[in-house]
Order: structure tokens, then C-alpha cells, then sequence
């Protein structure tokens, strides 16, 4: 699927579906950097430890989040989930995925001895704050808000990134 066309799709969808696959991009995106954050700060790894920690971190993220999801509604609507929504909650869940592709492209290229662990590893801090930018730009862009305002929205969501990172570096020097 091209890119012009998920996000044609993405924005045909009702609101609150498109705000859901939003938090999840941005709950998914947050935790990728917390782990690439504390891989990078423990330095001794693999690529290979280092794309196992990471792959396990979202898939359990994105477990609970679906869990979440799941009890939630049950609690209410009274009642699980239709077949239909089932299918809207795994989509949302699964399609999160694409906003934490860049640091396991990067590990692989460590695995392969293109990159160094460190240089993956900084790499996808970059591309991790980057991503919330534009996940945050997707969500901002069509809105009726001044441009001042989304500007506020985008640099606050690019600063809280940035200062996780130099939180970190305080931590371990």
C-alpha cells in the first residue's frame, strides 16, 4: 500500500479511530525511545540482544494496549468486543508497528557491521523523536487550530523527546 494512499485511508476513518491509532503510535514511539534510551546508556550490547529487547518491549506494549482496549470496552459497553471491532483493535494495534520500523533497520545494519550498536543505536534516537514530530504533524496538519498553535503542539511533542534523551544523558553522564 503506498504511503498517499494509507493515509487517504487513515483520514477517511471516524475521528476516534484515527485519534486511537494516533495515542498508540505515540505510546509505542515514547516506549521505543525509553528502550533504545537505556540499551544505548548500558552500552556492552549486541545488535542482536539490543533488536531482541527492543522487539519484545513493543510487542508487549502493544499487547497491553490491546488488553487495554479490550477490558475497557467490556467494561463500558457491557459487553466484548463484535467481530468488526475485534478486527478495528488489531488494526489499530498492529498498524503502530510502522512507527518503530526505523531503529530495527538500524540494528540490522549493525547486525551486518555496516553501523556500529552506538551509531544504530543514536541513529534511532533521531529517528524515533523524529517520528513523534510527524506523527504529530498527521494529527495537527488538517486542523482548524491557528499555525502557532500546532507549532506549540509540534515543538512541545519534539522538546519532550529531546528532553527524555537529556535526561538520560544526566543519569549516566
Amino acid at each position: 500500500m503506498s504511503r498517499a494512499r494509507g493515509r487517504a485511508e487513515l483520514e477517511a476513518l471516524p475521528p476516534a479511530e484515527r485519534a486511537e491509532r494516533l495515542k498508540e503510535r505515540i505510546y509505542l514511539t515514547f516506549t521505543a525511545l525509553a528502550v533504545v534510551i537505556v540499551l544505548d546508556s548500558h552500552g556492552h550490547t549486541t545488535p542482536g540482544e539490543a533488536t531482541t529487547t527492543l522487539a519484545v518491549t513493543c510487542f508487549a506494549t502493544l499487547l497491553a494496549v490491546f488488553v487495554a482496549d479490550i477490558v475497557s470496552h467490556l467494561a463500558v459497553h457491557g459487553e466484548v468486543h463484535t467481530r468488526d471491532e475485534l478486527r478495528r483493535a488489531v488494526a489499530v494495534s498492529l498498524g503502530a508497528i510502522g512507527a518503530v520500523a526505523l531503529p530495527f533497520v538500524f540494528l540490522g545494519l549493525a547486525a551486518f557491521d555496516v553501523w556500529s550498536v552506538d551509531a544504530a543505536l543514536s541513529a534511532a534516537k533521531a529517528a524515533l523523536i523524529a517520528a513523534l514530530v510527524a506523527i504529530g504533524w498527521f494529527a495537527v496538519r488538517r486542523t482548524r487550530a491557528p499555525w502557532w498553535q500546532k507549532l506549540i503542539v509540534l515543538g512541545a511533542e519534539a522538546l519532550l523527546g529531546v528532553a527524555v534523551v537529556g535526561l538520560e544523558l544526566l543519569a549516566h553522564g
